[in-house]
């Protein structure tokens, strides 16, 4: 599989280049945001509030990081279960939402919304939480402070080690791998 070194900002050029199965270590600014979080910001949306970042060409990891030991940023950043936002994706990327980070497969409506609007979605791998954790460089909360870990961040990550899980045009390495080793 291919192999890319990108940075946030020159993801959405990338993202026709990235097919499911690459590995990609990406660089830049990410946006943490869980279940809470995503009903938060959709309750702004629909208050007709601004968002606390601009979603337009972001990226969003579906993590709660933990604390760290003193001189770290966070003790874990392991992702979560990212079916549990579906609900909330397609509209996130009709805002221009460019790519997701989590672990687990999309709904079929969330597949689709990819292709319309031309965004990926990574694979973290779960359970190396400390490990993604070494690639944070800074972050800070952004909103929602009383949602505790769950609390809207913004990352700053360098060479963050991610898999395309499912690409723009929908190919999906959970079905693709399904049928690799049926056959």
């Amino acid at each position: 599989m291919a192999e890319f070194a990108l940075h946030v900002s020159e993801l959405k050029a990338a993202i026709p280049e990235l097919s499911v199965g690459s590995r990609v270590y990406l660089t830049g600014t990410v946006y943490t945001a869980r279940d809470e979080a995503h009903q938060a910001l959709f309750d702004l949306l629909d208050a007709g509030e601004p968002l606390p970042f601009d979603v337009n060409g972001a990226v969003i990891y579906y993590a709660g990081p933990t604390r760290g030991k003193p001189g770290t940023v966070f003790g874990a950043c392991g992702p979560t279960t990212s079916g549990r936002m579906d609900k909330f994706t397609p509209r996130l990327l009709d805002l221009g939402l460019t790519a997701m980070i989590g672990k687990g497969n999309r709904s079929p409506e969330v597949v689709l919304s990819m292709i319309k609007n031309g965004a990926v979605y990574f694979c973290a791998v779960g359970g190396t939480g400390a490990l993604i954790a070494k690639c944070i460089k800074a972050a800070r909360e952004v909103a929602f402070p009383e949602f505790g870990t769950e609390s809207v961040k913004e990352l700053t990550v360098e060479r963050m080690p991610l898999i395309v899980g499912i690409d723009a045009e929908g190919r999906n390495i959970y079905e693709e791998g399904v049928k690799k080793y049926k056959r």
